[in-house]
């Protein structure tokens, strides 16, 4: 039987690859699988293409082996830059009131869905906040903006404002699970903030 040569082998690969078998292969799995027979290929030529063919071939490989490490480092920072980079919104995209935020972290409080229930309960207080004017309805607010701007408004919380920020932050973002304790800190602080009153600005007489 005379050897196959590579025009006749290529064509019955084609073939081969339009079979039924290969309808449902993964797209990473046939680019793989592309990519190693364009570098076999490569590495044939580089054996028996001659020098100047030799020489071609392995800058061919060495360039397509770069790119492929460059897009390798470019997807693994661009997911860690969105593991590491959280949006730090404090609402999502539902809009509620403070008393439905209410009823929900109340909820999450029966099951005990700690980080779930301190996360409505932040969300209630910036929401109550919100609807007596006491800070402005910012869009995409964070916990730390929230506490900041309540605490110019209400001095005597501040640092208690802030606690719940970085507690929200903790489970939110920090993967620190929420405990009924936070939870209690922060259902105390917005019983306590719902008679608070802002601090009148100063006259200069």
């Amino acid at each position: 039987m005379s050897p196959i040569g590579r025009e006749e082998a290529a064509e019955r690969a084609a073939r081969e690859l339009l079979g039924p078998q290969y309808a449902q292969e993964p797209l990473f799995d046939r680019l793989m699988r592309y990519a190693r027979q364009f570098i076999n290929d490569l590495l044939d030529a580089t054996a028996g293409g001659g020098t100047a063919g030799g020489i071609l071939a392995a800058i061919v490989i060495l360039l397509l082996l770069v790119s492929v490490a460059v897009l390798i480092t470019w997807q693994v920072r661009r997911a860690g830059r969105r593991r590491a980079a959280p949006s730090g919104e404090l609402f999502d995209d539902r809009r509620l009131t403070a008393a439905e935020h209410r009823q929900a972290a109340e909820r999450f409080a029966a099951e005990s869905r700690w980080t779930e229930a301190i996360q409505e309960r932040l969300r209630a207080i910036a929401r109550d906040l919100e609807e007596r004017a006491l800070v402005d309805g910012m869009p995409g607010r964070t916990a730390d903006e929230l506490a900041a701007e309540a605490g110019l408004a209400l001095p005597p919380f501040a640092a208690d404002l802030t606690a719940a920020a970085r507690s929200f932050d903790e489970v939110t973002y920090g993967g620190v699970p929420g405990t009924s304790a936070a939870y209690d800190f922060m259902t105390a602080l917005d019983t306590r903030l719902a008679t608070a009153r802002p601090v009148p600005l100063e006259t200069t007489p």
